[in-house]
């Protein structure tokens, strides 16, 4: 969570709505503005004000007729760090793996979610129905005023679109647009999925220790989810979208400060967007691009450890790149009909049967 109000209504629905509360742990890093002066975000006209401090979500929850028994029982696991002490989202995802005590399941959210009722089960039942040994259930969800109860009858969206930025900013990374309401028809068993979104995933915990983290890429906000793709992919996991949506998430929240914002006001103007397309190179090099060879970088320090957080070595990269129809020489994207069409993508035809309707 950073700097959000709705985290405190998170935590109390997912435990509401989850059928076996007890069970559920969760790791809640919190990046908050604890003065008596924050900084807003960025409201109408460009202005930036002064407002008080940001909600505090562990102290609220835990202090609510709800919320108190499961902090009392230890299902709250926390980590605080001042506004100004925030990495990003991909580190703060990162510090959140490490407040995992061996539970057999493992879901990274948002902190401004919404939940379906029992969604803890059947997060469960359809890993277990995905035909895969590694499964990893992954999307974007419908936005917060979705009905998730009426969703149950609709096939959940999924994540086929890749494109390479355009902005300069962006250093021509991948981001992942085309999510839709491919399937007019909605099966039990979970349809396979070229790429993994950071806002909402579940798959078996071996992923922290098969495919952990990298304690290296501070301050990017663009290219986690196609690195963390490749690096599921090529470690034998297989990716598959939700049979039915299960979460609703916060898309637009305008007003609210963003983590560059922060960066900006702890250093000086304008040195987040250096940082990321530095440190991007680190993600880049891992993916092949050509113009990011490890042996045209520098500072080499971009590459500390990097052996110990790149590709898996179940599959390959190049592999992997062709399935999901990119070219990271041409900067081409493929069409590559499996995903929009929801049949097995190349490779996997012997589960085609389970996706004839």
């Amino acid at each position: 969570t950073y700097r959000d109000e709705f985290c405190p209504e998170t935590l109390k629905e997912a435990f509401d709505k989850a059928k076996d509360p007890d069970n559920l742990f969760v790791g809640l890093v919190q990046q908050n503005c604890q003065e008596e002066k924050c900084r807003s975000g960025v409201l109408e006209g460009g202005k930036i004000e002064d407002v008080g401090p940001d909600p505090d979500c562990y102290a609220e929850f835990c202090e609510s007729p709800e919320g108190r028994v499961y902090c009392e029982n230890g299902n709250i696991r926390l980590l605080r760090l001042k506004e100004s002490e925030s990495l990003g989202p991909y580190m703060a995802r990162y510090f959140a793996s490490k407040l995992w005590l061996g539970e057999e399941y493992y879901m990274q959210i948002d902190s401004h979610m919404t939940f379906l009722q029992d969604w803890d089960a059947l997060s469960i039942q359809m890993l277990k129905k995905a035909p895969s040994e590694k499964p990893v259930i992954s999307h974007y969800p419908p936005p917060h005023t979705a009905d998730l109860v009426a969703k149950t009858k609709v096939a959940a969206p999924r994540l086929c679109g890749p494109t390479f930025a355009t902005s300069d900013l962006e250093s021509q990374i991948i981001r992942l647009e085309g999510s839709y309401n491919y399937d007019t028809v909605k099966l039990d068993t979970p349809r396979f999925a070229p790429f993994v979104a950071a806002g909402y995933l579940v798959a078996p915990s071996t992923i922290l220790s098969e495919v952990p983290f990298d304690p290296f890429l501070p301050y990017i906000f663009m290219g986690e989810e196609i690195l963390l793709s490749a690096r599921l992919w090529t470690s034998g996991y297989d990716i598959f979208s939700p049979t039915h949506s299960l979460l609703g998430h916060h898309y637009v929240r305008n007003h609210q400060p963003k983590f560059w914002e922060s960066i900006h006001r702890t250093f000086t103007f304008g040195v987040h967007n250096p940082l990321q397309m530095l440190v991007l190179n680190r993600v880049k090099t891992q993916l092949d691009y050509p113009e990011s060879a490890k042996d045209m970088m520098k500072p080499k320090s971009l590459f500390t450890a990097v052996e110990q957080y790149s590709m898996g070595t179940s599959r390959s990269l190049e592999e992997y790149l062709k399935i999901v129809g990119l070219d990271m020489v041409t900067k081409e994207v493929s069409y590559t009909e499996w995903c929009e069409t929801g049949v097995p993508p190349p490779g996997f035809e012997k589960y085609a049967n389970l996706y004839t309707t």
